[in-house]
């Protein structure tokens, strides 16, 4: 028995693309009981570009339509979000940060390395009973239940754990200067197959998933709504994702 995992089953919280089963399995082929869930606390914000976008050739730096999506704590804030468990026999999400009892559960070497440029925590989410009825409790939480969370990190962590060198290859060829300091007024825009994704994923899993991912998803001036934005640019949902990457971001 390796001592070192965490835990044998662990629940991920998905916000974005993972708000799609099908997209989700994609990553997490053996996953189990998809369901949603809600995350008091914290914000959806479109606020970094991504470097797989640039790889896929989904980005327009011309327009900014670069940006992916996270989460950042924001007292008051809540959204809808995915919830499924995957397991952890070998410790592939998370392991211990040392030997004995005492030590927090940390993110394995290889879930960090999926989810480079993100910070992933621990933290409490309420179960939804189904698509249209949250099941509510006293602290609004689930009988204590918590999930992983990919939110925002920084520049300096990036560089932190992965070196000058992999930001250089993984933004700077790209003329990225910066993943996680765009401004409020910058004028960085949600890319634009990814975003219809979102909504796509986001609408196959009912109205209150719908109408959550539309009014509780921000831009990068964490004033505009992604239902307003789509307001502004209806055309976003027509424009259909290149063939190869079809069935990725086709919701």
């Amino acid at each position: 028995m390796n001592d070192n995992i965490a835990e044998k089953t662990v629940t991920i919280l998905g916000f974005g693309s993972l708000l799609s089963e099908k997209s989700s399995r994609t990553t997490f082929p053996n996953l189990k009981n998809f369901r949603l869930g809600k995350i008091y606390n914290y914000r959806r914000v479109f606020g970094h570009p991504a470097s797989i976008f640039f790889q896929r050739n989904i980005a327009d730096s011309k327009t900014l339509e670069m940006s992916s999506l996270s989460t950042e704590y924001s007292p008051g804030s809540s959204f809808i979000c995915s919830v499924f468990d995957v397991s952890n026999s070998n410790g592939e999400f998370l392991t211990k940060s040392g030997s004995g009892d005492d030590h927090m559960p940390v993110p394995s070497r290889a879930f960090l390395e999926r989810e480079e440029e993100f910070n992933i925590i621990t933290i409490p989410f309420e179960e939804i009973n189904d698509i249209n009825e949250l099941c509510r409790t006293k602290s609004q939480t689930s009988d204590g239940k918590v999930g992983i969370l990919c939110t925002r990190s920084s520049d300096e962590e990036y560089i932190l754990r992965w070196g000058q060198e992999r930001f250089n290859e993984h933004y700077g060829k790209y003329n990225i200067t910066t993943i996680w300091n765009w401004s409020p007024s910058s004028e960085l825009r949600p890319c634009a197959t990814y975003l219809r994704h979102c909504v796509l994923s986001a609408r196959n899993m009912g109205d209150k998933c719908y109408n959550s991912f539309l009014d509780d998803t921000y831009l990068v001036d964490r004033k505009t709504t992604i239902r307003e934005y789509l307001n502004s640019y209806p055309d976003i949902m027509d424009r259909l994702p290149p063939p190869e990457l079809a069935e990725r971001y086709g919701g």
